[in-house]
Order: C-alpha cells, then structure tokens, then sequence
C-alpha cells in the first residue's frame, strides 16, 4: 500500500515528491516524509496521519538541493507514529521501503551486536544501517547496496540516497513494483506511473531483482550480480484531464459516471460488431512476449486463444479485494455458460495453501492495478505448476500484465477513488464475455445464442446510463 518517489533534476524535489505521493494518495496510508539533500546534508521532514500535515510542515521549509525522495507508508512494523515514518537516515543514508523484511529479526540482532542503536520500530530502518556500515568500510553507493541486497529476504522495493552521492539514487526491487523515467533534465523513480508522467512519458519497469543506478539524468540497469542489462523504455500516454474532477465533487461520483464508457471500452475490443459474435483476440495466448501484442496476426491469435479454451477442464479465479468480489460472480458466469469447475479464491490463501493445480487448467488473475502483491506471487506460483494464466487488469505493462500469458483490460482508464466502480464493472462486463467464449469453444452457444448474448451485453452500457440519469 505504501508509495514511494524519488527525484533527480532541474526541478524542486519538494514540488515534485509531494505531487507524487498526492497521485498515490488512493493507495491508503498513515504517515508520510520527504529527505532532500542540502548543501549541509539531509533535511528531513515527517508527519504522521495525512499528506497535508506532512505539507503543512513543509510550508515553513525552503530548499535549494536538487536530490529527494519521499513516501507514504502503511504501518507493517511499528504503529504509525512519526519516529516509525520514512524516509530513515542513518549515518548520511536515507532510504524509503515498500514490502517487508522477513529476515528483520536476525538483521536487527547482528546490527545490535556491532553497536547499533535504532530510532525507530521498522524493519526498513535496518536496509539504511546496513548500507551506511558499507559505505563507512570505504565502498561507495552502488557497490553498497551490492553488498547488501544477499542480505535481504522478502518483498521489497528500496530507493536508496547518500549525501556524499549528491546526484545518485539507487533503486532495487524484489516484488513490489518500482519504475523510473529519465529524460535529460531529470530522473523520477517511483511506485507506480501516476506519480511519473507529469513529468517525464517514457519509462522503464524494473523487474525482480534488478537494480537501477540513476547518475545525474542517466539511468543504468544492472542484475543483482552487477552485470549490465539492456532495458527498453515504453512511451506511456497521459492525459492530465483524467485525473480531474471535471465538474463532480469528488472523484468517486466521476467515476460512477464514467461506468457505462469504461463497460463499452472493456467489452468492445472482443466482439465482432458485424457478425454479433465474440471474438477473444489480441488476448496473446501463444505469444510469450507482450510487447509482441500490437503486431500480432489477429487471425493466427484467435487460433491460438479458441485452442487454449477448448483444452481448458479446470478454472481458477484469484484476486484480492474488489477483484475477488467481481471473481465470485465470473465463477458463477462461467460454470452457468461454459459448465466447466471454477473456483474462486483470495490470493493470499491460494498462495499459502499448496494448492492442487491439475494439468489443463487455466488461472485467471484480476487485479486493477496490475500489481497487487497477493496476486503476483499466486500467478508466478500457478505458472510453475504448468497452468495457462489470463491476467484482468487496468493497466497495461504492469507485473501480472507481463507475466501473464494472456491478457485481457478493463479499460477503465485512471481509477483514483478508493471504492472501485468502473473497474469492477468493466471485470464483469470481461468475465461475463470470457463466460460466453468458454461456452462457445465448447459447442455450448450456437450461432442464435451467441447473437442474443452479444447484443444483450452491447446493450448493457446504455442502460446503466438509463439508471444514472
């Protein structure tokens, strides 16, 4: 849940950080703080509670360094008072964390032992000593955070400052999502893309275990062996007018609204308008790499997509929260149409529980943003068991998005209230079209039915329309 952004640039990192963890504001959080290095070392500032006390703070502070990061955290260790809020600093090394540390006990207990003392109850205070104790032996930033990441057990996402590195960040990720963008007049590194695009379009996805070292405006990959990697950027369109009210008084009621236009983009991008018949292309079952998608032959990809289905015996939905509600009603959907056992489960159970993944099956994963930690570790769990996944979610290029072997979107665009609406409703306008094309690779709609379901659901947007008015 927690919400991370670094800068690097011409900009004030204040401005910069601040309207980040703003566009992440939707993830929950109890506390936040920003470390932006000065010409006399790190000023740091925290709050507890909401983002406009850490801003009230920050009104009184003038700042001249061009080097910051920032965070919005959910308490895990600690309760969510100020001393326990990020960024840490310890000894010239700030650090802001997403994940857990689970080995955060033995850690602690070798640090204690060497004489450290600690201010806080985190496990994420840990990775700042732990960095600074290698920089204190003679090593400089990047080879640091080299020789920590072995260390380390768990899920995490770290961006990791120094104040002897005045134009660096190093970031690394095992887990939680973390991305940057570079152009060149400054590098933003953060969780997620709404906390980038305003200011730079073209970004890279980090993956596991793979660190970004960001000189100045220059970003380099490497593993986390510190051998060279080559990351292709990806232009991301934004519009800043999809993050605005226009004219509601809040974002949830725009969104209500936005239902029956999210329905339609979800649902029309598969059916066929002129014969009203379901057409699951531009899905990528076969396909291997997303980037591949938009060049794919849509013929050749419906062939492969009706040969998945038509081999499918078993189904299992996996989401967590909202996704999980609108998975229950695609369980029903799909064993009502297509009479093939599906079974529904949360993500963090379906991960933990040894689940029995008989061959031919096919696991359907739903999540808004595409990053939901539950669900990802529960995909990449099925993968190794050999099933076919199709990832539901919102966002293009995400981590189930580019792990998934097919790819179905809500097409909600920007969801930023907190209670889903159009997202849920495009999911079941998906679930209830991937019910109808089980049924279909089966023998189980004909023709006639098949014409009666389509326009049924074709219709569906203009009479959530009719109840909005």
């Amino acid at each position: 849940m927690c919400g991370i952004v670094g800068y690097y640039g011409e900009q004030q990192p204040k401005d910069v950080i601040i309207s980040g963890l703003k566009a992440l504001e939707y993830r929950g959080y109890d506390s936040a703080g920003v470390t932006i290095l000065e010409a006399d070392g790190f000023k740091r500032v925290r709050a507890e509670g909401k983002l406009s006390n850490l801003q009230s703070k920050l009104e009184a502070e003038t700042f001249s360094g061009r080097l910051g990061i920032g965070h919005t955290r959910w308490a895990t260790h600690g309760p969510p008072v100020e001393k326990n809020a990020h960024p840490h600093l310890v000894a010239g090394t700030s650090i802001v964390h997403n994940g857990i540390v689970e080995n955060y006990a033995d850690l602690k207990e070798e640090l204690a032992a060497l004489g450290a003392s600690f201010e806080s109850d985190t496990d994420s205070e840990l990775i700042a000593h732990l960095v600074s104790r290698e920089i204190a032996e003679g090593k400089i930033l990047f080879d640091a955070v080299l020789a920590v990441l072995p260390k380390l057990r768990g899920a995490y996402s770290v961006l990791v400052i120094n104040d002897q590195h005045p134009d660096e960040i190093v970031a690394f990720k095992n887990g939680p999502p973390l991305l940057f963008g570079a152009d060149a007049k400054q590098v933003v590194v953060a969780s997620d893309l709404q906390a980038i695009l305003p200011y730079v379009q073209d970004v890279v996805f980090l993956e596991d275990d793979e660190i970004a070292h960001c000189k100045g405006s220059e970003v380099s990959v490497f593993s986390a062996d510190g051998k060279p990697l080559k990351k292709k950027s990806q232009h991301i369109q934004w519009d800043k007018e999809l993050t605005e009210k226009q004219g509601f008084s809040h974002f949830m009621l725009k969104e209500i609204y936005e239902q029956p236009r999210a329905v339609a983009n979800a649902i029309d991008q598969h059916i066929n308008l002129e014969t009203k018949s379901i057409e699951l292309n531009r899905l990528g079952f076969g396909q291997g790499v997303l980037d591949d998608i938009e060049r794919l032959n849509f013929a050749d990809d419906l062939e492969n997509t009706n040969d998945v289905l038509k081999g499918i015996e078993r189904i299992f939905v996996v989401a967590c929260g909202t996704s999980f509600y609108a998975g229950l009603v695609g369980e029903y959907l799909i064993e009502r149409y297509s009479k093939i056992p599906v079974e529904c489960e949360l993500g963090s159970e379906f991960r933990y529980r040894y689940p029995v993944i008989p061959e031919n099956s096919l696991v359907i994963t739903i999540s808004q943003s595409g990053e939901t930690a539950d669900t990802l570790a529960a995909l990449r769990l099925a993968r190794d068991h050999g099933a076919q996944i199709l990832s539901i979610c919102n966002v293009k290029n995400s981590s189930i998005d580019r792990e998934a072997d097919g790819h179905m979107y809500m097409n909600a665009g920007v969801e930023i209230g907190v209670a889903s609406t159009k997202a849920l409703s495009s999911t079941l306008g998906l679930l209830t079209l991937l019910a109808g094309a089980l049924a279909k690779s089966r023998g189980l709609l004909p023709p006639e039915q098949e014409q009666s379901f389509v326009e049924t659901l074709l219709a569906a947007p203009s009479h959530m329309e009719s109840v909005l008015a």
